[in-house]
């Protein structure tokens, strides 16, 4: 794929692309080496009410449109995904900066979501039960519940608004979606292969521009009853707490400080591999991402020097090329918060044993790039083992035995994905039973969910909805409960019973 040129892009609201109301614009440009990618509207409340009304309006049609005709044109969809992977992903290297076999993981992964959302169309299951009463039949069925909002991160910028959306759709909700600014073509992207599938006007609109803006006129309009987030505890706490006058239904998606555990029994190798991938995957920028290792200390010193010795190996670069392994960090903003816990871990003791430094020659300079870093004789108390940096820097931590090691992994106030290396069978049981998180994986690392099932963690990682699967289908529709009594007599329930 050809370097892009600059080009300027719009907002699309009741099936029109239009400008922002005050003509405003932002620029987005690549982490890798500073590319000029696109120029975006930078909206404001009006646009956002102009995208509510709109998808308002379209929602009084789409909920009508039979479920199984809305899944085929997720089917749709998920075929233009397919046809476009590469072009996307190339798109993806340039204004996210992943790697590019990460990049088409990000689209595979809302190709899967898309197919499985589709297929939803002839399911969207309610149940049947028998009746206390004679001559009466009950049952459930799922009702859409109008306009939903949608706001999401840059990490993923295909991926998550496919979580976000594409359930939404197919149980008959309408969409304002505002994408990251960072990845802002990305998510036009995404829906102009939407339009393209058969989306009608109004039914999915987009608008661009920052959280304090567009985010905040989202989550408190009161014709969006629905939020769906992914970002920061911050950010979702102040979201909860601006939806709560209207008893708005949110979706949080948060933070996490995520382990692996590694006993004295792992096949070190590959523990390595799964740190490896865990903690540098995506240069770190991931909710997933392993920031602790929990290494028991008859393998702690052999698992350090072979993960110090592979963390070496990593190539930076550009995306874009085939054999980098690491890209850049998402702006400059996270590569200074990233480098300044590299000063908290050494200030607070831990032992610097690898990275630590912002990466500079061979074009690297132009761009955001930070190197693996790890640290040694790092405390669970201390603060680059409790609070999430978001990039490629892992703590080692040596503990005696299992129990220490359950103990350390949920000594943090997130819960999202753990992990534990070992081949004892009831150790592996006891880490599935007891780590307090959403994931949890066996002798595998901290990333890489599947579709068809729930995503989502415990504690401040979130609010105890789930994305993905069935579960999904749960937060973007209610219940409705139904009874028909064809006794031709009124029955009282609890009442009538004796007969």
């Amino acid at each position: 794929m050809a370097i892009l040129g600059a080009k300027t892009f719009q907002n699309y609201i009741g099936g029109e692309w239009v400008d922002a109301a005050s003509g405003e614009t932002f620029e987005s440009t690549s982490p890798a080496n500073g590319e000029a990618i696109g120029t975006f509207p930078r909206s404001s409340a009006e646009d956002v009410a102009r995208a509510v009304a709109a998808a308002k309006t379209a929602y009084e049609d789409w909920r009508l449109v039979p479920a199984p005709r809305r899944g085929e044109i997720l089917f749709r969809f998920a075929q233009l995904l397919t046809e476009q992977k590469e072009d996307i992903s190339q798109l993806m290297a340039r204004e996210m900066g992943k790697v590019l076999p990460e990049a088409r993981g990000d689209v595979q992964e809302a190709i899967d979501m898309a197919y499985y959302m589709g297929g939803e169309g002839r399911r969207l299951f309610g149940q049947t039960t028998p009746s206390e009463l004679p001559d009466k039949f009950n049952m459930s069925v799922r009702q859409p519940i109008g306009v939903v909002g949608v706001i999401t991160p840059w990490n993923f910028p295909i991926a998550i608004p496919s979580w976000k959306i594409l359930p939404a759709l197919v149980c008959g909700n309408t969409v304002v979606f505002k994408p990251a600014t960072d990845t802002p073509t990305l998510g036009e992207r995404f829906v102009e292969l939407l339009i393209e599938a058969g989306v009608p006007g109004g039914v999915v609109n987009v608008v661009h521009g920052g959280g304090g803006e567009v985010g905040n006129a989202i989550v408190i309009h009161p014709d969006v009853p629905v939020i769906t987030l992914t970002g920061s505890r911050e950010t979702g706490v102040q979201v909860t707490k601006d939806a709560a006058d209207r008893l708005k239904h949110v979706h949080l998606e948060l933070g996490g400080k995520n382990a692996i555990i590694v006993l004295d029994d792992a096949d070190l190798e590959l523990a390595v591999e799964g740190i490896l991938w865990s903690a540098f995957g995506t240069s770190g920028q991931r909710c997933t991402a392993a920031s602790r290792v929990i290494a028991q200390e008859g393998v702690c010193d052999e698992l350090t020097s072979g993960l110090v010795d592979e963390a070496e190996k990593l190539r930076l670069g550009v995306g874009w090329e085939e054999d980098t392994d690491v890209g850049p960090v998402i702006n400059k903003a996270a590569l200074e918060k990233i480098h300044s816990y590299t000063t908290i871990g050494k200030d607070e003791g831990a032992t610097l044993l690898t990275g630590g430094e912002v990466a500079s020659g061979d074009g690297l300079d132009k761009g955001f790039y930070y190197r693996p870093t790890i640290f040694g004789d790092v405390d669970p108390e201390m603060r680059i083992a409790q609070e999430e940096i978001f990039g490629p820097t892992v703590g080692i931590i040596k503990v005696s035995d299992v129990d220490e090691a359950i103990r350390v992994s949920n000594g943090i106030k997130y819960g999202l994905s753990s992990s534990i290396f070992t081949r004892d069978v009831n150790k592996a049981f006891r880490a599935m039973r007891d780590l307090k998180a959403g994931i949890t994986y066996i002798n595998a690392g901290t990333i890489g969910a599947e579709v068809h099932l729930p995503f989502g963690g415990v504690k401040d990682t979130g609010n105890g909805h789930r994305e993905a699967g069935q579960a999904a289908l749960d937060f973007f529709t209610e219940w409705k409960s139904i009874y028909v009594d064809y006794s031709g007599r009124l029955q009282k329930a609890q009442i009538d019973t004796s007969d």
